[in-house]
């Protein structure tokens, strides 16, 4: 497979796009070594040259979600104009993610569809539980900046719309659209008003 130079793109990196297409559309436990050595172009020992084990895979796509998720935070956060907006671009990186042309359509957040596949104690839940953890600091630290003078409340609020954040992702992936995400952002931009 080549890239847009004509070059060809590294093992790895095809693995990993051809991972994170197939756990995504099929779930992590439904998609085979398989599936993602053919659908990356790959011979299965390339992939056992770039990853341990599935399980190795498994995080290096969640890692690379994370990051990808990131990346759409970093875009919004550089337009936002103070601390209000911060919490917005939050909320706005998450309608990013839904606005993808997904194959197979959009499913939700592919970082929690991936733990509700995993076990308890797995490696992987961590790296989800890391980033909503994350994904809620920053939050918090925007709020902080708007509310200085009420640090509890800040945290208190943080947690609210964090949760307000996930049940809309939840249901926007039930319903296949990022209508949901929009909608939580309007009711987080109402709660914001009030503080």
């Amino acid at each position: 497979m080549m890239s847009e130079s004509g070059r060809p793109r590294p093992a790895r990196k095809r693995l990993l796009e051809a991972a994170a297409r197939r756990f995504y559309a099929d779930g992590v436990a439904a998609t085979g070594i398989d599936t993602i050595t053919a659908d990356a172009g790959v011979a299965k020992m390339s992939l056992y040259n770039n990853f341990a084990s599935k399980s190795e895979l498994v995080l290096a796509y969640l890692d690379a979600r994370h990051e990808e998720w990131l990346g759409l935070y970093r875009a919004r956060i550089e337009r936002a104009g103070g601390p209000r907006d911060g919490v917005l671009a939050v909320f706005d990186a998450y309608a990013d993610h839904a606005a993808f042309a997904y194959e197979h359509g959009f499913r939700g957040c592919g970082l929690l569809n991936a733990a509700a596949e995993l076990p308890a104690g797995d490696p992987g839940r961590g790296v989800v539980r890391a980033h909503k953890e994350e994904v809620e600091r920053l939050i918090a630290g925007h709020l902080e900046e708007l509310l200085p003078e009420r640090p509890t409340d800040a945290r208190a609020t943080a947690e609210h719309l964090a949760f307000l954040l996930e049940g809309a992702m939840a249901r926007a992936g039930l319903e296949g659209d990022g209508e949901r995400l929009r909608h939580a952002r309007a009711l987080a931009a109402t709660l914001l008003d009030r503080l």
